[in-house]
């Protein structure tokens, strides 16, 4: 990629968000939409669970095939076709006329986001080379999540109520031709110096592990054990098979050889551990603030302000402090916010008290605004350069994949705890459970985020760089330790 212009790497860093705001925002509005769309599709909790999950579960298994073919026939030519099928999997939504068909457009959706956040991030990182200046960037990325989480459920809100939950696909149009052109035009072709071979094996085995897993997980509470077994026995069988095939190759989908290195699997882990306690906490507030409560989809989205506004605030701050302290105070503040407010639910039954729902949610928007920086800035320091596609990919892959156990494990525990019983007299009860694990999703990113940022941290991320011989690898891997 030639070198740009301080201007120009502005303009490429602002065209790249835009691929995340459509994505992102396309998750919080379609959380408070779930209690309209249950009403008009006459669908089950596990229906609404498939609604979120059949898009983050397919986007889950197709993002480091994504970054690796970006890398290997061009990020921008990548990014742009991620952009259109995006879009008119959004058209697609908007018109369907079944839950079924729904959930076969959302993954058409999910294809094209497969293309878009890991190679928007791909780009910003080969555009931003300057270690600092990539932190802040990634900070700037961070707050676009922030931005989506507060608009999400406001613009939400107003469309279903003001029109009905189709309209929520409406929003992307605009922002995703736009960001098209302006790919066309600004956005300057790059791609791996050498191209990385398919790996098909790899990437079908990667597949029928989320897939099975999610599978086994949602539809637990209702098709029995005898169903769900096969299930939970083919994604362990997928998961020993893949960690045997992978190392085996001399290019695999990802090299194993990286999650030696304990700053790169920390942040995997805390991507997941993260990104599954927003899902959950996403998905039981909406149904909470409007199945419980009774309240309409522009209320509830205005009471999900107090957790979006923080989240909004505090990312760029996460960002500058990744580029100036290093990951471990950001996740040490996003790990004690997660874990505290999620004791608020489970211990204090927070929700049934405006007052409390408030400072927990408030609670939840920092621990979140804090945690994507250090996630992002880590996992992409911590691989080749040449490789930032799939750098991108394990990272995006990570946040992915917990948000899809986070719905699929949060909404199984509410579906075992309510059954047939009346909804609203046993909902906080049935949803202490799901709490209790948010709030260990919390610790796990505190515990984590102490453990692998420190010199025991540094001294493993040293040596699977010299394990890996390539001088490329090795100098990636020593800004990954450092940062």
């Amino acid at each position: 990629m030639p070198e740009l212009s301080s201007r120009r790497r502005l303009l490429v860093l602002a065209i790249c968000c835009m691929s995340l705001l459509i994505v992102s925002l396309d998750n919080t509005v379609l959380n408070v939409a779930l209690p309209s769309m249950q009403r008009d599709l006459h669908t089950t909790t596990s229906g609404l669970q498939w609604t979120i999950d059949a898009y983050t579960l397919v986007l889950a298994s197709l993002l480091m095939l994504a970054g690796s073919t970006a890398d290997r026939i061009g990020r921008k030519k990548v990014f742009m076709t991620g952009l259109m099928v995006f879009t008119v999997g959004s058209v697609l939504c908007s018109v369907a006329p079944n839950l079924s068909l729904l959930v076969v457009f959302r993954m058409v959706q999910a294809i094209g986001g497969s293309m878009l956040n890991p190679v928007a991030m791909s780009i910003i990182t080969n555009t931003f080379t300057d270690a600092r200046e990539r932190a802040r960037a990634i900070g700037v990325w961070g707050a676009v999540v922030g931005i989506s989480m507060a608009a999400g459920p406001l613009v939400g809100g107003l469309l279903v109520q003001s029109v009905s939950w189709r309209s929520i696909f409406w929003i992307n149009l605009p922002v995703g031709l736009a960001a098209l052109l302006l790919t066309l035009r600004f956005v300057p072709e790059s791609r791996a110096p050498r191209a990385r071979r398919p790996d098909p094996v790899g990437q079908l085995l990667v597949i029928v592990l989320f897939g099975s897993l999610t599978y086994a997980i949602i539809e637990a509470p209702d098709a029995g054990a005898a169903t769900v077994t096969p299930f939970a026995a083919t994604a362990l069988a997928a998961l020993l098979a893949l960690l045997w095939y992978e190392p085996r190759r001399t290019e695999p989908l990802i090299d194993l050889r990286f999650f030696r290195s304990a700053p790169f699997s920390g942040a995997t882990v805390i991507a997941i551990s993260a990104f599954a306690a927003l899902g959950g906490f996403l998905f039981l507030s909406t149904l909470y603030l409007q199945n419980v409560r009774g309240l309409d989809a522009l209320h509830a989205g205005l009471w999900m302000l107090p957790m979006a506004a923080p989240t909004f605030l505090c990312a760029p701050l996460s960002g500058r402090l990744v580029g100036s302290r290093g990951p471990r105070l950001p996740l040490l503040v996003a790990g004690t916010a997660m874990t505290a407010s999620g004791v608020l639910f489970a211990a204090f039954e927070a929700e049934t008290s405006n007052a409390t729902l408030f400072i927990a949610y408030v609670v939840f928007g920092i621990g979140f605004g804090f945690v994507n920086a250090p996630i992002t800035n880590t996992a992409v320091s911590g691989m080749p350069r040449a490789q930032a596609g799939v750098a991108a990919a394990v990272a995006s892959t990570s946040r992915q994949l917990g948000q899809t156990l986070g719905v699929a494990v949060i909404g199984a525990v509410l579906a075992s705890g309510i059954h047939t019983s009346a909804y609203r007299d046993t909902f906080v009860s049935a949803a202490r459970p799901g709490w209790w694990i948010l709030t260990a999703c919390g610790l796990a990113v505190l515990t984590l985020g102490l453990l692998t940022s420190g010199r025991w941290a540094r001294r493993t991320a040293e040596r699977t760089a010299e394990s890996l011989s390539s001088p490329e690898v090795r100098e990636a891997a020593g800004v990954g330790a450092r940062t």
